[in-house]
C-alpha cells in the first residue's frame, strides 16, 4: 500500500540542498547577478518555498559563505596536536574538492558580506591558516612558514576556480602533491628572478575614453562592479554622468574594456618572458615570474578581470574567456614540455594551482611590493607545479 507519490515527500535535508545549490549559483554567476528565483529553479522548488527557509538573498548568501569554512575548521580540528601535516592537508583537500562547485564564492564574492560577517569569516579562515602554519613550522623548518601555509591552501582552493574535469581521486592526489611541495619550498630559492621581469606599462590615458577606464578600474577593485555607479566614475574623472555614455554605452562595457586590457598586458608580459628563456624549465619559471610580477604591478586591474568576468553577459564574456584560455594554453604547453608524464587536464589543474598560490600569497603579503615578495611568491608557484 502506498501513501502517495514520492515527489511530494519533502526531503529532510532540504535546507542543505538549498545551500549547496545557492553556493554553486553564487560562485558561477556572482552574488549580484544571481536571483532567488534562479536558485529556487535549480533546487526544483518555488521561490515562495525558498523564502520560507531564508528571508532574503543576503541571508542565504551569508549561510553559503560560512558552510564551507566551517567544514574546513572541522577538518583541522578533528586532528589533535600530534597530527601530521599530510593528514590535515588530505582532510582539507577532500572537503574542498567535494564542495568544488560552490567554493568559488569565497575567493571573490565574500567581499559583498557585511562587515561583521566578513570579520567572522576571516577569523575562521585565520584559525585554519594558524593550524596549518603550526604543522608546517614543525615539519618543514624553512623561512616564512605562514606564507608557505597560505600558499598551500591556495593550491587546494584553486580547484574551485575552474572547471577542468578529472576523476576526484586523481584531483585530490595532484592537489595534495602540489600543496606538499609548496610547504617544502624555500621562498628564497629564486632570489632576483622576479625583479628581472620587464613588464609592459599600463597605457597612459590620453583620451577621454581611456581616462574613464583608468578611473573605473580602482573603483571596481575596491567596491565591486555592482556597487559602483556611473556617477561615481564620472566624479572621479571630473565629468557629468551623461558624458560617460558618449564613450561607453553602459557600465558593463567599461568592465569589458578593463578585462581586455588586463588580457593584453598579460599577453605582452608572457611574450617577453618566453623570449628570454633558453630551455623548457626556464620557460616555466619565467612564466611564473612574469605572472607574479604582473599581479603585483597591476593588482587592481587583475583583480577586476578575475573577480568580475562571471557577472558579464554571455556574449560579452566570450572574448575575455578566450583570452584567458589562450594564456592557460601557453602554460599548459610549457609545463608538459618539462613534465611529459602529465596529460593536458592534469597540467591545467596544476597551472590553476599556481594561480591559486599567487592569489592567496599575494593577499597574505597585502600585495606590498617589498624586496623579496615577488621572488618568494615565484618560488612557491614553481613549487606548486612540482618542477
Amino acid at each position: 500500500m502506498t501513501t502517495g507519490p514520492t515527489a511530494a515527500t519533502r526531503p529532510r535535508n532540504r535546507k542543505q540542498v538549498i545551500v549547496d545549490a545557492a553556493g554553486q549559483v553564487f560562485s558561477e554567476r556572482g552574488y549580484h547577478a544571481a536571483s532567488m528565483e534562479e536558485i529556487a529553479a535549480v533546487v526544483g522548488i518555488s521561490a515562495a518555498a525558498l523564502y520560507r527557509h531564508f528571508p532574503n538573498k543576503y541571508a542565504l548568501f551569508a549561510e553559503c559563505a560560512n558552510i564551507m569554512v566551517d567544514k574546513l575548521v572541522a577538518a583541522v580540528d578533528d586532528w589533535g596536536p600530534a597530527a601530521e601535516l599530510r593528514d590535515v592537508l588530505v582532510a582539507l583537500t577532500r572537503v574542498t574538492v567535494s564542495h568544488r562547485a560552490s567554493g568559488g564564492l569565497y575567493r571573490w564574492e565574500a567581499r559583498y558580506l557585511e562587515r561583521e560577517d566578513r570579520r567572522r569569516l576571516r577569523t575562521k579562515f585565520g584559525h585554519v591558516v594558524g593550524r596549518v602554519t603550526e604543522l608546517v613550522r614543525r615539519e618543514y623548518p624553512l623561512p616564512d612558514e605562514r606564507l608557505r601555509a597560505v600558499a598551500a591552501l591556495g593550491v587546494i582552493g584553486s580547484i574551485t576556480m575552474h572547471h577542468t574535469s578529472i576523476a576526484q581521486r586523481r584531483t585530490e592526489e595532484l592537489l595534495l602533491a602540489s600543496a606538499t611541495q609548496v610547504v617544502a619550498t624555500d621562498p628564497t630559492a629564486v632570489a632576483g628572478t622576479a625583479r628581472q621581469v620587464e613588464l609592459p606599462a599600463q597605457p597612459v590615458p590620453r583620451t577621454r575614453r581611456a581616462e574613464i577606464l583608468a578611473a573605473a578600474i580602482p573603483l571596481f577593485a575596491r567596491d565591486g562592479f555592482a556597487n559602483v555607479t556611473n556617477a561615481q566614475i564620472a566624479q572621479a574623472v571630473g565629468l557629468a554622468p551623461s558624458a560617460i555614455y558618449r564613450q561607453y554605452p553602459g557600465k558593463v562595457d567599461i568592465l569589458v574594456a578593463a578585462c581586455l586590457q588586463a588580457a593584453a598586458l598579460l599577453e605582452q608580459a608572457v611574450e617577453r618572458s618566453l623570449h628570454q628563456a633558453t630551455d623548457p624549465r626556464q620557460a616555466v619559471v619565467a612564466l611564473a615570474a612574469a605572472y607574479v610580477a604582473y599581479c603585483f604591478e597591476h593588482n587592481a586591474l587583475n583583480s577586476v578581470a578575475e573577480a568580475e568576468v562571471a557577472g558579464l553577459p554571455a556574449d560579452l564574456q566570450r572574448p575575455v574567456i578566450l583570452a584567458q584560455r589562450e594564456h592557460i594554453a601557453v602554460w599548459e604547453h610549457q609545463l608538459r614540455t618539462v613534465r611529459p608524464e602529465l596529460d593536458s587536464r592534469q597540467a591545467r589543474l596544476l597551472v590553476h594551482a599556481g594561480f591559486g598560490v599567487v592569489v592567496e600569497a599575494g593577499r597574505a603579503l597585502r600585495w606590498q611590493d617589498a624586496p623579496g615578495h615577488r621572488d618568494a611568491v615565484t618560488a612557491l608557484v614553481t613549487g606548486a607545479l612540482t618542477l
